[in-house]
């Protein structure tokens, strides 16, 4: 049934195989019906300093909001976790187990939030998917994998032109969980339409920070949104061991860094540029200065940005379906 037809709507997610799949799944349903039931925190879009992110006004609530989720899942032990997380949502969670055509029948909004080795084996090739597709919303958080690409499997082998859905590329990250994710939303050429641009930027507003950016950023934008908690957390566990190793407890240390990076990190999105805030704590002679040479020595710098090079190689990598992506070259 079109999109535009009904009162409410029906919004689903598929699954893979893999445990982080479900644990992504998991953080953007629980955000979305956190947010629903507590109408009080509404996060906005984030304009861009570059001028790069496409200017869209979809603060408001669309006219529609989703009111019936449904969760396609592979295995019965992520059906029971999902079941047990999302418990306090129960009226109006479905969970459905190895019933993905049934799923993109009943929803009118699809979240594919399995892992690119799921297309590649043929999730979206599935006999009457195309069909249960038509006319609907389709948004992928695969990594590296573009809306062409998505659009190539589902109607490649279709024999008669169908009506298409639209396929809108979206990176959201695992704080979705506590719903401060940073998302990245694709643009669409053509655009999409006005209830559907404003449907899919209040679905992930639920769940954090949005902005939008031209698809040819969004490899570098999986790297530095999808993989940079594990970066950031890598650095906080970093100065945690250091701390500890000087004397200070764990749990002390591990909370006084987490503290330490989210105060720099508001500090730095109420306007301050990083270098100025490093160098305001820096003073000379002092211990903040011998500190940092210590890091510049290291190529903590050059390492942290390669990192996020290499993540973005990857991204793009797994997205073509290549395995042993960070293989030595």
């Amino acid at each position: 049934m079109p999109l535009h037809a009904r009162l409410d709507i029906d919004m689903g997610i598929l699954n893979g195989k893999a445990e982080g799949s479900t644990d992504q799944s998991i953080a953007i349903l629980s955000g979305i019906l956190s947010s629903l039931s507590d109408s009080t925190k509404i996060s906005k879009t984030s304009p861009s300093p570059s001028g790069a992110t496409t200017p869209l006004s979809h603060d408001d609530p669309p006219p529609r909001v989703p009111s019936r989720f449904i969760a396609c899942v592979t295995r019965p032990a992520s059906a029971k976790r999902v079941r047990a997380e999302l418990s306090p949502f129960s009226s109006s969670l479905t969970i459905l187990q190895n019933e993905n055509l049934k799923g993109v029948h009943e929803a009118d909004v699809i979240i594919l939030a399995c892992k690119p080795k799921n297309i590649k084996d043929g999730l979206l090739r599935e006999e009457g998917m195309a069909e249960a597709l038509q006319g609907k919303l389709l948004v992928s958080i695969l990594a590296g994998m573009t809306a062409e690409h998505l659009e190539d499997n589902i109607y490649s082998a279709v024999p008669s032109p169908i009506e298409r859905c639209r396929v809108v590329r979206v990176m959201p990250n695992t704080a979705s969980l506590i719903r401060e994710s940073m998302t990245v939303i694709g643009t669409c050429t053509p655009s999409l339409p006005s209830h559907q641009a404003a449907l899919v930027t209040w679905i992930f507003t639920r769940i954090g920070r949005v902005v939008h950016l031209p698809p040819y950023m969004m490899d570098a934008s999986t790297a530095l949104c999808g993989s940079g908690p594990a970066f950031f957390a890598l650095i906080l566990e970093a100065m945690a061991d250091g701390a500890v190793a000087m004397g200070l407890p764990r749990a002390e240390a591990q909370l006084m860094a987490a503290q330490t990076m989210k105060g720099t990190a508001e500090m730095v999105q109420n306007g301050q540029h990083p270098a100025l805030l490093r160098e305001q704590v820096c003073t000379p002679g002092g211990c903040t200065a011998g500190g940092l040479q210590v890091l510049e020595d290291g190529k903590v710098r050059a390492s942290v940005a390669t990192g996020v090079r290499m993540a973005t190689d990857a991204a793009s990598r797994l997205g073509r379906g290549e395995q042993g992506v960070n293989a030595p070259r």
